[in-house]
């Protein structure tokens, strides 16, 4: 039987940086110059126009180095992660073990110091690893060019709706067709990104299934249609094999159908996105490609498109004559840039060096791995009082399940939010679930490849336990957590926007300390 840990987590009342900055105190202080490069090369800051100087020192916080190693080590420690934890409770993110080698390779020198900015021929290495990757996610896919320069996911689906706006103006069809159609469980960028770009947005809603409803979709098809924004599996964990017929209707209207394949852990070299029939699709090279989640960074949506597509990608490209890399910047139908440069280099490398040491089958492992894990934890959740996994009842899911607390709120009243609070105190976390709560009362798992089913069960434990307490003692359940860094959060400072800063000198002005 799983043991649940005595977890209690540090807690330092650190304060911020600036804070602790005292006056003189220094770091590191700078040597001077030697005669020699004064004499070839001035003192460094005179030829510098004197609009472009500053008047008085940066504000920076003046801080001992030895200081500033405790400060982010208590920082640190008063955080919890997939390196620190067992983070399965983070489900849609692909919380899993990023192999520590892959780090080191991305922090080597001659890959940390190359520039942007240098001519093509003194990168030909690192323009052979972004092209290599492109070969790789096009096996994987199916389709025919990728780009890097997305950020991350939902940066990747304003990128699909940039290319979708591209391809209708092309054809003349750019204004009237402004209407997209995604799913209620599609991640909720999928019907916002299309938005920023101005289409009006049709949410298809599951059928008795737990299937996106074909007959809704129908209804909705006309010749406004620009296009279909879907994930699969969504994030409910449920796949939907009838996804071509999907596909197939929305080309028939005259739209293109875009792929949300963020979270790809489940189904690697067991689906693609060109027997899908996807026009479009993109991969978050963190999560699950070995990069970290990193709440939000170092991310890479990395976008793949159908030949007929290509033409309309962010500048540059890299191409590959057989002798030399370059970027081609040549492309009068592209879009333009979704951002700077190529994309984020150190998850580029990362994810080349994962799927080159896992190869076909080790890819294939992954996602057998990841969805045997899953369907044993909801095996054993659907065994917890009060636990549910709404829609579809009693099917098999792929990488992910949204479950419900609702019957566990309707007997005492301790909520999903409750139970996230109580299984701190145990050093997990239980994320909740995008907005709007379509699922009531919910908490999304997700185990992935990483975890063994000691871990698994360690987790279940947990949970388990907060079941319990919350029948026979809710009081204590809604106290908590009692052994996280904080108890209960006040609201107070983030619900009042006048009270909002988000940089140390917006706090002193807004609260009269400078």
């Amino acid at each position: 039987m799983a043991k649940l840990r005595n977890f209690h987590q540090a807690k330092w009342d650190e304060p911020v940086i600036f804070e602790m900055s005292v006056k003189g105190e220094k770091g590191i202080i700078m040597p001077e110059a030697e005669k020699g490069i004064v004499d070839e090369v001035g003192d460094g800051y005179s030829p510098v126009p004197e609009k472009m100087l500053r008047k008085e020192p940066p504000a920076l916080p003046e801080v001992s180095q030895m200081r500033v190693l405790k400060h982010y080590m208590h920082m640190s420690q008063e955080n919890m992660g997939a390196d620190e934890n067992v983070d399965i409770g983070q489900g849609t993110c692909t919380m899993k073990y990023s192999p520590k080698v892959n780090e080191k390779l991305a922090a080597l020198p001659k890959f940390t110091e190359l520039h942007p900015l240098q001519d093509e021929s003194t990168v030909q290495g690192m323009l052979e690893v972004i092209f290599s990757l492109d070969l790789f996610l096009r096996e994987i896919s199916g389709l025919d060019k990728f780009t890097f320069q997305p950020g991350a996911g939902s940066h990747a689906i304003l990128t699909m709706a940039s290319i979708m706006k591209a391809y209708h103006e092309s054809r003349g069809d750019g204004v009237k067709r402004d209407e997209l159609i995604t799913t209620m469980f599609s991640h909720p960028s999928d019907a916002a990104a299309p938005a920023a770009k101005g289409y009006k947005i049709f949410n298809i809603y599951p059928n008795e299934d737990g299937l996106p409803d074909i007959e809704a979709l129908k209804k909705v098809l006309s010749e406004r249609t620009a296009g279909l924004f879907i994930t699969n599996p969504e994030d409910t964990g449920i796949f939907n094999p009838k996804i071509r017929e999907f596909t197939e209707l929305v080309h028939e209207a005259g739209g293109l159908c875009g792929y949300d394949q963020a979270n790809a852990n489940g189904i690697l070299g067991i689906t693609r996105s060109k027997e899908a029939g996807f026009d479009i699709c993109f991969f978050n090279l963190h999560k699950t490609f070995s990069s970290p989640h990193g709440c939000g960074g170092p991310g890479s949506g990395a976008l793949g498109v159908v030949k007929e597509l290509e033409k309309y990608l962010p500048v540059p490209l890299v191409e590959y004559d057989g002798e030399r890399y370059s970027l081609n910047y040549e492309m009068p139908d592209s879009f333009g840039k979704i951002r700077g440069f190529y994309g984020v280099m150190p998850a580029v490398l990362k994810a080349y060096s994962w799927i080159l040491s896992l190869g076909e089958e080790g890819l294939k492992e992954v996602a057998r791995i990841a969805v045997l894990n899953n369907n044993y934890l909801l095996h054993k959740v659907l065994k917890i009082r009060g636990a549910s996994a709404p829609y579809a009842e009693g099917r098999h899911r792929i990488e992910q399940v949204r479950y419900s607390w609702e019957q566990l709120t309707d007997d005492t009243g301790v909520t999903s939010e409750d139970v996230t609070n109580r299984m701190i105190d145990f050093g997990f976390h239980m994320w909740q679930s995008h907005h709007p709560f379509i699922v009531p009362q919910p908490f999304t798992l997700e185990p992935t490849e990483s975890y063994s089913k000691e871990e698994i069960d360690e987790y279940i434990a947990g949970l388990e336990r907060v079941s319990e307490e919350a029948y026979n003692d809710p009081e204590l359940v809604k106290g908590a957590p009692y052994n996280s860094v904080v108890s209960k959060i006040n609201h107070e400072w983030l619900d009042d926007p006048e009270k909002w800063a988000v940089t140390w000198r917006a706090y002193l002005k807004k609260h009269g300390k400078k």
